[in-house]
């Protein structure tokens, strides 16, 4: 990574939190993400020359709000408008409030039930997350351009029904907390495995959806919801240190060195995962049945001593409850592991709805390699490679065609 890439990365994770709270100050989404955006441009052009503030985000949430007032002074004068921009300028003290982490605080203030929930997801993601447009669409798995207009529309609801963006009481917290809990869930998501970028691994974004589960953990200790999402987070973390070799290339399940695995992180997600089954004893809880999962390879001393019997239980669990297209793919993987690429192949292509997902082309990829068609293998990775993965992930790929065409060349 570069000294201007780790800048950029810098002014990225700050700007996030100083979003959160100027957000939290103005009242508006728009406001905020106008003002920060504008810090975050004059960050990046002073600090190179000046030198990183010791405090970057206080720099940054200085910027943000005197470009905050300015926007305000400049508008159409209106009753309130000078007084907003002076209350903003000298703000009041704040009164306690359930949540004070600015970021979750906004998390939830993004999910308000006057929004579909598809649009609270999206909302949340982009403006507290600090996802692009693109990466949100990505995540949701929809086109980029239905997104933007996903946006835009809930953003005009929240300004035209004047959406308050406050702390919900403490009453109203597990009502939203099903939106809340995807949208932790889905920034993580997008840190282990960037549908594009550099890196194999955002950790800046895996770190906040850690930390913002952890929050959540505090806030509803009893909640196995929130239990089996910490633990899920923790479990798939904790093998991020074997998950790339020494020049960020990936390193398979099957080929990392668990010696590398944090042990603490594994032994908290565990033990999280026993209190979060124990209070899920009639119906199973989607993110609590996922750490199940996780916690199976987490705690096998080898890939080849992976339990797969109860993998594949645990994911007919979740199907269940939690019945996708991802799941399935999911499972039929740990079929093709526990009765042979054929069976993994056949239910892999019975999947529907995946057409669009770069992962769906892979596994098909990887079973067909596996079953000997070599020629339908390439085609399948070089679809997976045209939808677009990360860079690290393309490169993996294009190593896999490159192998397989040297397999098809005639002796």
């Amino acid at each position: 990574m570069t000294a201007g890439d780790a800048l950029a990365r810098l002014v990225r994770e700050e700007g996030t939190r100083v979003l959160a709270t100027l957000v939290r100050v103005t009242g508006s989404v728009d406001l905020a993400e106008d003002a920060v955006q504008d810090a975050a441009v004059r960050a990046l052009q002073t600090w190179p020359r000046d030198g990183v503030p010791d405090n970057p985000r206080a720099w940054l949430l200085v910027t943000a709000k005197r470009r905050a007032i300015d926007i305000i002074r400049r508008e159409t004068r209106r009753a309130g408008k000078e007084a907003d921009a002076m209350a903003l300028s000298d703000p009041t003290p704040e009164p306690p409030e359930t949540v004070r982490d600015d970021l979750l605080r906004l998390v939830f203030t993004c999910c308000h039930p006057s929004l579909s929930p598809e649009a609270q997801v999206a909302l949340a993601l982009r403006t507290l997350g600090g996802l692009s447009t693109q990466e949100v669409a990505r995540g949701l798995m929809v086109p980029e351009a239905t997104m933007a207009k996903r946006l835009t529309r809930a953003r005009q609801k929240i300004a035209q029904a004047g959406i308050p963006f406050r702390v919900p009481a403490a009453e109203d917290l597990p009502g939203r907390l099903a939106t809340v809990a995807a949208t932790v869930y889905l920034i993580f998501n997008e840190g282990y495995a960037p549908g594009a970028g550099a890196d194999l691994v955002r950790g800046e974004l895996t770190a906040e959806a850690v930390r913002l589960a952890r929050l959540l953990a505090e806030l509803m200790p009893d909640e196995p919801t929130v239990l089996g999402l910490l633990a899920l987070l923790l479990l798939h973390d904790a093998r991020r240190a074997a998950r790339t070799d020494d020049h960020g290339q990936p390193v398979l399940l099957t080929d990392q060195d668990r010696t590398r695995w944090n042990q603490g992180m594994i032994k908290e997600g565990v033990e999280l995962l026993g209190t979060a089954l124990r209070r899920t004893p009639d119906r199973p809880d989607v993110y609590v049945v996922q750490a199940a999962i996780a916690a199976c390879h987490a705690l096998a001393p080898s890939y080849t001593d992976t339990p797969w019997d109860a993998v594949i239980s645990w994911y007919d669990v979740l199907l269940t409850v939690h019945d996708t297209p991802i799941v399935r793919l999911n499972r039929a993987a740990a079929v093709a592991e526990r009765d042979g690429p054929d069976a993994g192949l056949e239910l892999v292509d019975a999947i529907g709805g995946l057409e669009h997902y770069a992962w769906w082309h892979a596994s098909r990829a990887e079973l067909l390699q596996r079953t000997g068609r070599p020629q339908a293998a390439q085609a399948a990775y070089q679809r997976a490679v045209a939808l677009g993965m990360s860079r690290p992930q393309t490169e993996h790929l294009r190593r896999r065609i490159t192998g397989l065409s040297q397999e098809d060349r005639p002796l």
